[in-house]
C-alpha cells in the first residue's frame, strides 16, 4: 500500500460492493465512485484530518443516489434549496467541508459583503458576475462567507447549468442548493430533438428570474463563462472568456425589475479543491477528483454597469463592460494565485 493511502472504511467499501452486485446502482458509475471516494479519503488522511465523519456522510451520499436513481429528482426552472425530510443543504456542506484547509482559506472584501446585506435588507438586488471553477462552487462559497456573513451566505441564488442537475452524482449538491436552472449554449444542441423543449425551459427560468428580481431582496450569482475554468497548454488555470450578451441580458432584466439593482465583481480561486476534467465532455459521468486545499474568495466594490454608455455601438459597449468585469475578477484571481507581477 502506497504510504500516502489509508485503508478505506470497510462499511463504505461493503455498502459500494452490496449496491453495484445487486444492481442498485449502474455499473457505470463504480470506478466514478470507488475512486472519488479514495480521494478524498486519502486527500483526508494526507492532512491529518479525520476520516469517520466523511464516512458516515458519504454512506449518506450512496443512500441518497440510490433513491433519486430509482426515483429521479426534477428540478423545476426554480429550484429552492431541499432541507427536509432530508436537509441537503447541510449534506452538502457536510461533504464538501472537510475537505477545505479552513485556517488558511481567506475570504477578502467582507466589508462589500456587509454592504450587499444591507442592500438585500432593502429590498434592492445584488449580482454577482463571477468565475467558475469546480462543481461546489456553491458550497465552497457558503463556507467562506457562513462564520462571517451567514444571512448572505444562504440567501445566494445560483444559475445553474444543466450538468449540475442532469449528472446523478452531482444533483444531491444541487438539491441543496438555491438555483434557476437553465440549459447552456454549449448542450442545447444536445440532443437536437430536445432543443426546443430546452429552450422553452430557459424561456420559464428567465421569466422567473425577471419575477424574483421584481420582488427584490434578491442575490443571484452568475458565471457568463457558460462554464468552468481550465488549465491551459502551459499547465496555468485561466479565468475562461465572459459572454457579453449573458451580462447584457442580465442587465437589462435587472433595469426592467424597477429594483435597485447591485453588480458585484466575485473572484473564485477554488479548482484544487475539485477539478474539473482537463477538457470538455459531452457526455455524463465525469471522474471527480478532490484535494485537501485551502480555497479563496474576493468581492470587488460594485461595478458601473453604466460607464460605457456613452459608447454608441452596442455590441462594443457590451464586450467594453463584459472585458471590464473580466478583467477585474482576472487581475483578482491573478492576485490570489500569487502569478500577479
Amino acid at each position: 500500500m502506497d504510504k500516502n493511502s489509508t485503508p478505506k472504511s470497510s462499511k463504505v467499501d461493503a455498502e459500494m460492493n452490496r449496491l453495484f452486485e445487486s444492481g442498485s446502482l449502474p455499473s457505470k458509475y463504480e470506478k466514478i465512485l470507488r475512486g472519488f471516494y479514495t480521494q478524498v479519503r486519502d486527500a483526508l488522511h494526507r492532512a491529518n484530518q479525520p476520516c469517520e465523519a466523511f464516512d458516515n456522510t458519504f454512506m449518506d451520499y450512496l443512500q441518497v443516489i440510490t433513491d433519486l436513481y430509482i426515483k429521479p429528482f426534477e428540478f423545476q426552472p426554480y429550484h429552492t434549496k431541499v432541507r427536509e425530510p432530508f436537509d441537503f443543504y447541510n449534506f452538502s456542506l457536510d461533504f464538501i467541508r472537510p475537505l477545505v484547509d479552513q485556517q488558511h482559506s481567506k475570504t477578502f472584501g467582507l466589508e462589500i459583503a456587509t454592504e450587499i446585506e444591507e442592500h438585500l435588507k432593502r429590498g434592492e438586488n445584488a449580482i454577482f458576475i463571477a468565475n467558475h471553477q469546480i462543481e461546489p462552487d456553491p458550497q465552497a462559497i457558503t463556507i467562506l462567507l457562513e462564520e462571517s456573513h451567514p444571512f448572505l451566505s444562504e440567501k445566494i441564488i445560483y444559475v445553474a447549468g444543466d450538468r449540475v442537475i442532469t449528472d446523478p452524482l452531482a444533483i444531491p449538491f444541487s438539491m441543496g442548493c438555491d438555483l434557476l436552472c437553465i440549459y447552456s449554449k454549449r448542450y442545447i444542441d444536445q440532443p437536437p430533438e430536445l432543443k426546443a423543449e430546452k429552450q422553452l425551459h430557459n424561456k420559464h427560468t428567465m421569466e422567473k428570474m425577471s419575477r424574483l428580481l421584481a420582488e427584490g431582496g434578491k442575490s443571484i450569482y452568475f458565471a457568463p463563462s457558460g462554464g468552468r475554468d481550465r488549465k491551459n497548454e502551459q499547465g496555468e488555470v485561466e479565468i475562461a472568456p465572459f459572454d457579453p450578451q449573458a451580462i447584457e441580458m442580465l442587465y437589462l432584466m435587472a433595469k426592467k425589475s424597477k429594483r435597485p439593482a447591485h453588480f458585484y465583481p466575485l473572484t473564485l480561486s477554488t479548482y484544487d479543491l475539485m477539478p474539473p476534467p482537463e477538457t470538455i465532455q459531452v457526455e455524463l459521468g465525469e471522474m471527480r477528483t478532490a484535494k485537501f486545499t485551502p480555497i479563496y474568495l474576493t468581492l470587488s466594490p460594485e461595478f458601473n454597469m453604466d460607464q460605457f454608455a456613452h459608447e454608441a455601438d452596442k455590441t462594443l459597449r457590451r464586450k467594453k463592460r463584459s472585458d471590464a468585469i473580466w478583467n477585474i475578477v482576472n487581475t483578482e484571481y491573478q492576485r490570489l494565485t500569487g502569478k500577479s507581477r
